[in-house]
């Protein structure tokens, strides 16, 4: 997935024209202005930012996947927006891996995920596909293979389970400086911005 975080629609347009077809947002505003510069275009659009609730329904509009869903309220909002769209999201359930107070995601088999996956059956207009996270960062990516490791025993243990309406086929971990890493431990997805687009420019 290439990151576009920032990126212009014009450099969007040349990652679709060099192949890559799956693109990640992360906020729903800067996505809006973008959308209608690329309408032309159909790619897999996720939003795997952090999306707030009274952002759920527009966001259920303009993307393909939500990558990012950390809370049974968040869940029961893009299920009743997607509803009345007709529409099946996919989804992912975003694991704060590190019980970082600064990140989102819920803690993994806490009290919250737990109601994520019970809540599952009755959401029937989402597709619960897998897990994402985003580990602590580490200057040495070796430092963040306990955490990629400990996503992989979640999703193998969850696997096991045979939750009712969870498909899980999607994990995805793993970034610029650390993807080769994730990638060796069991990510399917891994999300890339700085590798194809550069440095992103940083706020005045």
């Amino acid at each position: 997935m290439a990151v576009t975080k920032t990126v212009s629609p014009d450099r969007i347009r040349e990652a679709w024209d060099a192949g890559i077809r799956v693109f990640g947002e992360n906020r729903v505003q800067e996505f809006e202005s973008k959308f209608q510069a690329l309408h032309d275009l159909d790619p897999e659009w996720h939003m795997i930012g952090h999306l707030q609730s009274n952002k759920s329904a527009r966001a259920t509009e303009l993307f393909a996947h939500i990558d990012s869903v950390d809370s049974v309220k968040l869940a029961q909002r893009l299920n009743s927006a997607a509803s009345q769209l007709g529409k099946k999201m996919p989804i992912l359930i975003e694991i704060n891996i590190g019980g970082e107070e600064a990140k989102t995601g819920v803690p993994p088999e806490s009290d919250e995920s737990e109601k994520l996956l019970a809540a599952a059956p009755q959401l029937s207009s989402l597709d619960f596909r897998g897990l994402m996270t985003v580990p602590p960062y580490f200057d040495n990516p070796e430092q963040s293979r306990p955490y990629f490791r400990r996503m992989r025993d979640l999703f193998d243990r969850l696997r096991k389970r045979n939750l009712p309406a969870i498909r899980l086929e999607t994990l995805s971990m793993g970034m610029s400086h650390d993807f080769e890493v994730a990638i060796e431990e069991g990510s399917t997805c891994v999300r890339i911005g700085t590798a194809i687009f550069g440095e992103r420019p940083q706020p005045q």
